[in-house]
């Protein structure tokens, strides 16, 4: 009962949206040579369903979007990158944020991926990557999350990658 209680719940939440806020912070390029480095302010809609991304550069200029799932590829366990199709060339991304091989380990294959191309009014462009690890039991942690927290819990682990048209790599923290 309490999962079908969950799962309503979560149907319910996911036709109203959500918005969430996102920190990009900036780990290679110019931006991360600047002190202090920039944070930039991204405002992501939608739960499990594609939606808009919107992010504000330091400069004022505004990069709108729109985020949509990957579909799921299955991985062999032990595959190495060599042997791993590549979807894109944010793999890199990946492993320099987070450590060598994450993007396979984690990302590749995972069933809450998601990728967008954000464009802005002054000609930058950013590439994000955004994902979200299995849970076993994804409708009850949703279902206490919403209970406690008042925002749904849809976006709680979500890590993320950037990389704009300017030499920038960001870490994304949701």
């Amino acid at each position: 009962m309490k999962k079908r209680i969950s799962l309503i719940l979560l149907a319910a939440l996911t036709m109203f949206g959500c918005t969430r806020t996102a920190r990009l912070y900036p780990v290679q390029g110019p931006l991360s040579a600047q002190t202090p480095a920039p944070v930039v302010l991204a405002r992501i809609t939608g739960t499990l369903n594609p939606g808009d991304i919107s992010v504000v550069l330091g400069d004022g200029e505004v990069c709108r979007g729109r985020w949509a799932r990957v579909p799921s590829i299955d991985v062999a366990r032990g595959a190495t990158t060599a042997t791993v199709p590549v979807t894109g060339d944010m793999s890199v991304v990946w492993d320099t944020v987070y450590g060598t091989g994450f993007y396979v380990a984690h990302v590749l294959g995972a069933r809450l991926y998601a990728q967008a191309v954000v464009t802005g009014n002054r000609g930058t462009v950013i590439n994000v990557e955004l994902y979200k690890p299995e849970q076993q039991h994804e409708a009850d942690v949703f279902f206490d999350r919403a209970i406690q927290h008042g925002d749904g819990g849809s976006f709680g682990a979500i890590k993320g990658v950037a990389r704009d048209n300017k030499g920038n790599i960001f870490k994304i923290v949701m």
